[in-house]
C-alpha cells in the first residue's frame, strides 16, 4: 500500500472518530431527555396521590406528554444523527448537524436539528448549482449508535476551506443496499425534487406522480411526518390515517414513520379500511371490475331500500269487530313512507306507529273507533305478536347483514336490473357461493362501507316525550304526550328493539395519504373519501401502473373524494430503484404494448442484464432461477406468478429443501411467492418472472401489472416461460 493511501485511510479514520465523538454527546444528550421524561412520568402518577380529581387530571396529562416523548426518543436510536452542514465562514463557522429529531444541550443551545425543521432544510435543497451558502454537505452512515463511515459532497467550490471530501455518495450508497422486508426511511437521502413534495404548502391536496422507482411512496410517508412536525394539534388530534394496496404492503412500510419518531398514524390497507373489518383475498380481476364500479353504488342503494328477505310478510290481527291485516301493499307503502324520512336504521323506533296507523285505518266499526287511537294503540303494544312481528319486519341491520343478501340470485337481478348485464350478476354470484358468511375480499369492503351509510346508525334510546323518535299519526288525531311516553316505555327495554351495539362511526381524520392511487376502484374511492372529508390529503400514483379498466370513471370518483380542494402537484424524474439494465427491459416491454408510461430516468447501473427464459420443464426452470438468484443477491428474491398459478408454485418452492428455511413466512419470506398486483410498492434485490404472458392476458390491465412486475427489482431479473 503507498504512503497516500495510508494518508488517506488514516484521514478518514479521524474523521469518522471526530464524527463518532459528537454522535456519542448527542446520545448521552438523549439519555437524558429520557430520564428526564421518565421523572416526569413518575411525578405525574405522584399527583394522582392528592386525592382530587385536580390531581387525576395532572397525572393523565404529565403521563401522557411523558410517554409520547418517551416513544419518539425510543424510536430515535437508529441513525439519530444522519448529516452535516459546513457552512460559508462569512455565514457561521460551526457545523450544524442534522437528525430524526431535535436536541438541545444542557444551555438550552441547539445541539441537533430536526430534519423536518425550516432550518434544515438547506441540507436536501442545496445543490452544486444552488449551494446556497453550503461549502460541504456530509452524510454520517451508521449502525445503531456506532458510524460506520461519511459520504461528503463538496457544493460551493468557491470558498477557500480546507475541509476533506470523503466517501463516494450518499445516495448511491444507499441505492446499493440489499432490500430486505421492510422500506426503509430515506431521510439522509433525500433529494431535491423529493424535499420539494415533503414541504409542500399545508392545506388541499398534495398529488406526488412519477414513474417506478422514483420515491413516491417514501416521499408521500415523510411528507406525513413533516405535517405532525409542522402542525402536530391538529394532525395528533385528528389522526393521520395511510391507505395502501395491501396488507403485504403496508407490513413492508410500517417501520417507515416510527424511524422518524412519529407512532399515531393509522397504517391500513383497502382491505381494513373499514373499522372492525379485515380482508387479504383479492377476487378474480373480472370480479373486481363489477364490484368496483361505480354502478355498484346505485345497486347497493336500491338494496338498502328492500324488505328483509325472510322477514314476514303478512301481519292478521282482530280488534273488536274488525279483521285487521297488513300485506304487500300495505306494508311496501309502510317501508316507502319510513325511508322517505331517512336511513333505515335511524326508523327504528317509529316503525311501531307507522304499522299501527297502518292498521288504525281500517278500523271501520262503531266499536272499535269510539275508544280512539290512543287506546288501540296502547293495545297494539301490549300484544306481543304484533310487536314480535314490527321486530322481524323491520331489524336492525349492518352492512356485511345487508351485503349478505345479494348471496341470492333473485335479489342480486331485482336490484341491479337495468345496471348490470347478466354475465355481470353471474360474477358476482359465484364470487360469493360457497364462501362462509363473514369471509369477505378486499373488493367487499367498500361494498359494507357503502352499505353502512346507506342504512345508517340506530338511535341509542327511546327518549320518553320525542315525538320525533317514533313519528306521528297519519290520521287527523295528534297523539298526546301520554300517548308518546307509552310507545316509549313498552319499547325501550324490549330485547331486540334499538339495540346500541352498531354505530356508523365518525370517520372523519386531519389527513389522509392514498398510495397507489391509480388501481383505486370508484368503490373504494368513495369509502376513502369519507374518511377526508375536512382532511388535507396526500395522493400518490402512476396512471401507467394502473389496475382499473375505466380510469375516467375512477378520475370522477377521485375528484368526487376531494371534494374540489386545491391540488398542488409535484412530478419524480429519477428512478432510484431499478438499475438501468432492468429499467430499460421493463421501459421497452411498456413502449411495445403501448403503454403511455412516463420513463424516468434511472441514475446507476450494474452491468447485469435481465434474462428470459424459455424451458421444456417450468418447475424446474424456476427452480433454478430461483437458485441462482438466491445465491447471487444478499437481500430478497420474489416469484411473482399469474394468479391460477399460485398454489402450484407454492407447492413448489414448499417441495425444494434448499429454499424452505428461506420460503418460511408467506409473503414477508425471503423468497415469497406473489401475484402481480401484490407487487405493488414492493421491491426486490432479484425477482423471477414465472409465464409472463399468462400475467399480461389475465386481466384487461394485464399490461400495466406486467409492467409494474418489471419494474420490481433492483439488480437480477429472469424471466422463466414454457415452451
Amino acid at each position: 500500500m503507498t504512503e497516500q493511501n495510508h494518508s488517506d485511510e488514516d484521514l478518514y479514520a479521524r474523521e469518522v472518530a471526530a464524527e463518532q465523538r459528537f454522535v456519542d454527546l448527542v446520545h448521552a444528550r438523549l439519555e437524558a431527555a429520557a430520564r428526564s421524561a421518565q421523572e416526569l412520568a413518575r411525578e405525574g402518577h405522584n399527583r394522582a396521590r392528592l386525592g382530587h380529581e385536580g390531581g387525576l387530571v395532572e397525572r393523565d396529562a404529565m403521563v401522557y406528554q411523558a410517554a409520547r416523548r418517551l416513544a419518539t426518543l425510543d424510536a430515535a436510536h437508529e441513525g439519530l444523527v444522519f448529516g452535516r452542514l459546513d457552512l460559508d465562514p462569512e455565514l457561521d463557522d460551526e457545523p450544524r448537524y442534522i437528525g430524526r429529531l431535535g436536541l438541545r444541550d444542557e444551555n438550552r443551545d441547539t445541539l441537533l436539528i430536526d430534519w423536518r425543521a425550516p432550518a434544515a432544510s438547506v441540507f436536501y435543497q442545496a445543490t452544486a448549482a444552488k449551494p446556497q451558502g453550503v461549502v460541504r454537505r456530509r452524510v454520517l452512515r451508521s449502525a445503531g449508535t456506532t458510524v460506520l463511515g461519511v459520504e461528503d459532497e463538496l457544493l460551493d467550490d468557491s470558498v477557500e476551506t480546507d475541509l476533506p471530501i470523503l466517501g463516494e455518495g450518499a445516495l448511491m450508497a444507499q441505492l446499493s443496499r440489499a432490500r430486505d422486508r421492510s422500506m426503509h426511511s430515506i431521510v439522509a437521502t433525500i433529494q431535491a425534487e423529493q424535499d420539494e413534495a415533503i414541504r409542500a404548502p399545508l392545506k388541499g391536496v398534495v398529488a406526488i406522480s412519477g414513474g417506478p422507482g422514483t420515491g413516491k411512496t417514501v416521499v408521500a410517508l415523510h411528507r406525513a411526518a413533516y405535517l405532525l412536525f409542522t402542525d402536530r394539534r391538529r394532525y395528533e388530534t385528528g389522526g393521520v390515517l395511510v391507505i395502501g394496496p395491501s396488507g403485504v404492503f403496508m407490513r413492508y412500510i410500517e417501520r417507515v414513520l416510527p424511524s422518524l419518531g412519529e407512532t399515531a398514524v393509522a397504517l391500513r390497507s383497502l382491505g381494513e379500511v373499514v373499522d372492525g373489518l379485515r380482508a387479504e383475498r383479492r377476487d378474480e380481476p373480472a370480479v373486481a371490475d363489477v364490484k368496483g364500479s361505480a354502478r355498484m353504488a346505485e345497486v347497493l342503494r336500491r338494496l338498502s331500500r328492500q324488505a328483509v328477505p325472510g322477514a314476514p310478510r303478512h301481519f292478521r290481527m282482530f280488534y273488536r269487530d274488525d279483521v285487521l291485516q297488513l300485506g304487500g301493499k300495505e306494508l311496501g307503502a309502510v317501508r316507502r313512507q319510513l325511508l322517505s324520512k331517512g336511513r333505515r336504521n335511524r326508523q327504528i323506533n317509529q316503525v311501531p306507529r307507522a304499522l299501527a296507523d297502518a292498521l288504525w285505518r281500517q278500523v271501520r266499526s262503531e266499536r272499535g273507533r269510539e275508544r280512539g287511537y290512543a287506546d288501540f294503540l296502547d293495545d297494539l303494544l301490549s300484544d306481543d305478536a304484533f310487536v314480535d312481528f314490527a321486530l322481524a319486519w323491520w331489524p336492525a341491520v349492518d352492512g356485511p347483514t345487508v351485503l349478505g343478501w345479494l348471496r341470492d340470485p333473485e335479489v342480486l337481478a331485482r336490484v341491479a336490473d337495468g345496471l348490470l348485464a347478466p354475465e355481470e350478476q353471474t360474477l358476482l354470484t359465484k364470487s360469493w357461493a360457497g364462501v362462509p358468511e363473514g369471509d369477505w375480499s378486499v373488493d367487499d369492503i367498500p361494498l359494507i362501507d357503502e352499505l353502512r351509510y346507506a342504512v345508517g346508525d340506530l338511535p341509542t334510546r327511546v327518549e320518553h316525550g320525542e315525538r320525533s323518535l317514533i313519528g306521528t299519526s297519519d290520521d287527523d288525531e295528534t297523539p298526546t304526550r301520554e300517548e308518546v311516553t307509552t310507545v316509549a316505555d313498552r319499547l325501550s327495554d324490549r330485547p331486540g328493539w334499538s339495540p346500541p351495539q352498531y354505530r356508523v362511526e365518525d370517520d372523519g381524520y386531519a389527513h389522509v395519504l392514498v398510495d397507489e392511487a391509480q388501481d383505486l376502484t370508484p368503490m373504494q374511492w368513495r369509502m376513502v373519501g369519507r374518511r377526508g372529508r375536512r382532511a388535507t390529503w396526500t395522493v400518490v400514483g402512476d396512471p401507467a401502473q394502473s389496475s382499473w379498466p375505466e380510469p375516467e370513471e375512477a378520475e370522477a370518483a377521485r375528484a368526487a373524494a376531494l371534494e374540489g380542494k386545491p391540488v398542488h402537484s409535484f412530478h419524480l424524474s429519477k428512478n432510484y430503484r431499478n438499475s438501468a439494465e432492468i429499467y430499460a427491459f421493463a421501459a421497452d416491454y411498456a413502449r411495445r404494448v403501448g403503454l403511455d408510461a412516463d420513463l424516468p430516468e434511472a441514475v446507476r447501473s450494474t452491468g447485469v442484464h435481465p434474462e428470459e427464459r424459455t424451458v421444456d420443464d417450468l418447475a424446474a426452470g424456476v427452480r433454478a432461477a430461483v437458485g441462482e438468484l438466491a445465491g447471487a443477491v444478499a437481500g430478497t428474491v420474489g416469484i411473482v406468478v399469474p394468479h391460477a398459478r399460485r398454489g402450484q408454485v407454492q407447492e413448489w418452492l414448499a417441495s425444494w429443501p434448499e429454499h424452505a428455511d428461506d420460503a418460511a413466512g408467506g409473503a414477508e419470506a425471503r423468497i415469497p411467492v406473489l401475484v402481480g398486483l401484490e407487487t405493488k410498492g414492493l421491491e426486490f434485490d432479484g425477482i423471477v418472472v414465472v409465464q409472463p404472458d399468462e400475467i399480461e392476458t389475465e386481466s384487461s390491465t394485464g399490461r400495466a401489472t406486467l409492467y409494474v412486475v418489471y419494474t420490481r427489482a433492483t439488480q437480477r431479473m429472469i424471466t422463466v416461460r414454457e415452451g
